[in-house]
């Protein structure tokens, strides 16, 4: 969170040089916190990126639905996706967040639910897309694998969406490309449609580490033939 909050700040009034060092810095970060994680979560991380990565280019440089400072995809944002998933998951994962876990379940569809009321009836620029978003949340609160890692979800990336817009890091256009759908700067249900790359880490990476495992060849495999020696 620390890390995230220095990179916005910066690029908010640096130069595309800058962006790109904080970019390097970034996934150099998201190494090193890797470093101490399970297989299964460098596997979880690893979808999120690819499957953020490929949600970013389609909905900001093409669909222009959100736009960057200089109408780009900044280098540090598929790394910051991982950070924002670990941050999540660290949330989710600790002691204190397990056992109170459908309690804090009911304060983030308290909260997140006045914030996407207020979205649609308290502002003048109506925010239809946050409030969808949020009965996504609330639907991954309700029946997703990791209800843990929902309200980390909601903690890291709402703080991610009110701070990158406050700096003018990003801002989100106020109708979809359709000009049907209002949205807010930010979207007040943002988790929610986060909540949609966590889903397909969770049910992607399992498949994935089994598929490499199966991939590799065994110990008995790598041994060499004694018939075969000479």
């Amino acid at each position: 969170m620390g890390l995230i909050t220095v990179v916005l700040g910066v690029d908010a009034g640096g130069t595309i040089s800058t962006q790109r060092l904080l970019g390097i810095l970034t996934w150099l970060a998201l190494a090193l916190a890797l470093r101490r994680e399970t297989p299964l979560v460098r596997a979880q991380v690893l979808v999120v990126v690819l499957f953020a990565t490929a949600v970013e280019y389609t909905f900001s440089p093409l669909l222009e639905v959100y736009t960057y400072r200089f109408d780009n995809v900044p280098l540090y944002v598929p790394p910051g996706h991982g950070l924002v998933y670990l941050a999540a998951l660290g949330v989710g994962r600790t002691a204190w967040v397990r056992r109170h876990q459908v309690r804090l379940a009911g304060v983030v569809v308290a909260v997140g639910g006045a914030w996407a009321l207020w979205g649609l009836f308290g502002t003048d620029r109506v925010d239809a897309l946050g409030a969808f978003w949020f009965a996504c949340l609330v639907g991954f609160l309700v029946w997703g694998p990791n209800r843990g890692l929902y309200v980390g979800a909601f903690l890291v990336v709402s703080y991610l969406e009110i701070v990158g817009t406050a700096v003018g890091t990003w801002e989100w256009q106020p109708y979809d490309p359709t000009g049907l759908v209002p949205i807010g700067n930010p979207p007040s249900g943002a988790a929610g449609g986060y909540g949609w790359f966590d889903l397909a880490a969770l049910l992607l990476a399992p498949r994935l580490l089994a598929l490499w495992h199966a991939r590799r060849p065994s110990s008995d495999d790598r041994r060499p033939d004694p018939q075969r020696t000479t």
